[in-house]
């Protein structure tokens, strides 16, 4: 190259650097995301997945099927089978319900969000009869509701409760070890539940609340990218297996129990993830559950709090605010311009409302690799921003000092 041309190229480059646009994108991968899905995926994590890929039919990668298994047990607190499907959330969710049902089958389904009213139109698109227990996008689900429809069924005709543990969409959490208890007392139903944004933020011990099915994906308390889900099956649900009548292929789970038993799996799994996912695990194992649970309660405290003190008001109904993740409904102030303004700011990705809540809602996801530090550097950018646009209506400062008194 020319020497003017490489003149030309650096004052170029330099002239960039120098406007407020390139000084914010001269540094390169800072982006931090503080949303519900995908989350932050560990350095470690990472440069398991790098590895070079193995066969997934060798000895050496069931020895990594055979170590997660164990670990995704424990992580269940379950006995019984947690089988692993190269897929979304939503795939084990599916899965667990065409593995357990039959055509014509009732079901009731708890709707209160989007993923609530997701699992009735799954439901109903295989032929069910879907009985709908409603609650309002930021309430949490009626036990009562439950109970009284499980008790008035003498004739045993419900098959399944199906419901969302945490409801991402609105940052609610349900009461799933109410719900599953009525269920157990109805004597016939099955509970299915989409654990995605709970299991690895709260407590879900599979066995000892009795939930049959379970299903979570791995891009949210896994500290992984996207592309794993997970069924844990307990025996009541393998027993409405053999009963069940509904159409499946790739999410029929009977090939992937029976390969489990030899640490396999019955299509190509996706290898590196699996590398990735014993990582996460171990990390998970080191730290421990109480502690684990007791980290993503003490940043729902700190991000509700900080929220708070800004003057910013929540959105879940108070006392049932999820783990994983805050949802806030700015009065008068336009949350998609809020959220895009702190993305271009400071690099930190907030969600948006979903349907009806677009523009009135924006969420902080505090889920899976998440530290004390990242909910201050939201809360901060949050009410920075909040100041620099003339929208702060309190003191300065106070969203930071909340947080930070929630925290200690």
């Amino acid at each position: 190259m020319c020497r003017s041309k490489q003149r030309m190229r650096w004052d170029m480059r330099r002239c960039f650097l120098d406007s407020p646009i390139g000084s914010l994108h001269a540094v390169q991968d800072k982006l931090t995301l503080m949303i519900p899905g995908p989350t932050p995926v560990p350095e470690s994590v990472l440069k398991a997945m790098g590895r070079h890929p193995i066969g997934h039919r060798s000895g050496e990668f069931q020895a990594v099927v055979q170590r997660t298994t164990e670990q995704l047990k424990w992580l269940h607190q379950t006995q019984g089978d947690v089988l692993v499907i190269t897929g979304s959330g939503t795939a084990a969710m599916e899965a667990g319900i065409i593995n357990t049902l039959s055509r014509g089958d009732k079901v009731l389904c708890g709707d209160n969000g989007k993923f609530g009213e997701r699992w009735v139109k799954v439901a109903r698109a295989y032929g069910l009869e879907v009985e709908v227990i409603q609650a309002e996008w930021g309430q949490p689900l009626d036990t009562e509701a439950f109970r009284l429809a499980l008790e008035a069924d003498s004739a045993k005709a419900i098959k399944a409760v199906i419901l969302t543990h945490s409801e991402t969409s609105t940052g609610v959490i349900n009461d799933l070890e109410t719900i599953a208890r009525h269920v157990k007392a109805h004597g016939t139903a099955l509970t299915i539940a989409d654990c995605v944004t709970s299991l690895g933020a709260t407590d879900v011990p599979m066995d000892a609340w009795g939930v049959d099915v379970v299903a979570s994906g791995s891009q949210k308390g896994y500290m992984l990218p996207p592309g794993l889900s997970f069924v844990a099956m307990g025996e009541r649900a393998w027993q409405a297996y053999e009963r069940s009548d509904l159409p499946k292929f790739y999410l029929d789970l009977g090939p992937y129990r029976k390969t489990a038993t030899k640490n396999s799996n019955p299509f190509t799994p996706a290898v590196n993830l699996y590398f990735g996912l014993e990582a996460a695990l171990e990390m998970m194992q080191n730290e421990g559950l109480e502690a684990i649970f007791a980290r993503h309660a003490r940043h729902r405290s700190a991000a509700q709090a900080g929220m708070k003190a800004i003057g910013l008001p929540l959105f879940a109904a108070e006392g049932h605010g999820s783990p994983a993740i805050t949802a806030v409904a700015p009065d008068g102030i336009d949350a998609e311009q809020l959220r895009k303004a702190v993305k271009e700011r400071y690099d930190i990705l907030l969600a948006g409302g979903q349907d009806h809540l677009k523009g009135k809602v924006f969420r902080i996801g505090h889920l899976g690799y998440v530290c004390d530090r990242d909910v201050l550097t939201a809360v901060s950018a949050i009410e920075a921003t909040l100041q620099s646009l003339g929208l702060h209506s309190g003191n300065m400062g106070a969203g930071v000092a909340a947080a930070a008194t929630a925290l200690s």
